[in-house]
């Protein structure tokens, strides 16, 4: 013992002993076995789609433009009429490719965030076609349904919810060991 002012202490001897150290699992949610945090909100989402919108009228640009610059047709912009309506079929064709081969496109790939099924499978050609074909189409032209995806628990918007599909971080997935 030693006295230290008028006070014993008492020197103790750490010995090293093994314990365990836990690292810390953020809870996952049942259904789709995702934690919170991996879902992709309305903002990344928002900016990921004004890069497609780009790339689409970019392609449109590049594709459909010229030949109808050069053949000195009509070029209307609405639906009804032919320009409109291929460059519609180009804007629905490039997400429908995209998020089938890849899970994502070009301004999802830029954010780091992708399509994912909730049911722990691949995305078929029918939840691809319905999601980003149909219902892609209907939110284009209803601007408002985007929003959705700003106040639901798995930021999923109207297609998401329809087609039991989620938008999240690709970052995640990487560490997530029982994401395939």
């Amino acid at each position: 013992m030693e006295n230290k002012g008028g006070v014993q202490m008492e020197q103790e001897t750490l010995q090293h002993t093994e314990r365990p150290v836990f690292k810390y699992e953020p809870p996952k949610d049942e259904k789709s076995g995702f934690p919170t945090q991996y879902y992709a909100g309305f903002w990344i989402r928002f900016m990921a789609y004004m890069i497609d919108l780009l790339v689409t009228t970019a392609i449109s640009g590049i594709l459909i433009s010229p030949v109808f610059r050069l053949a000195d047709w009509n070029m209307d912009g609405s639906f009804f009429a032919i320009y409109g309506a291929l460059l519609t079929l180009v804007f629905l064709a490039y997400f429908i490719v995209m998020t089938k081969i890849w899970g994502q496109t070009l301004g999802k790939m830029i954010f780091g965030i992708r399509v994912v099924s909730l049911k722990k499978e691949k995305l078929t050609w029918g939840t691809v076609l319905f999601r980003e074909g149909a219902l892609r189409f209907v939110t284009s032209v209803v601007w408002i349904l985007y929003l959705v995806c700003a106040f639901t628990p798995k930021k999923q918007g109207i297609a998401d919810l329809l087609e039991s599909t989620a938008v999240v971080h690709e970052g995640y997935l990487a560490l997530d060991k029982d994401w395939k």
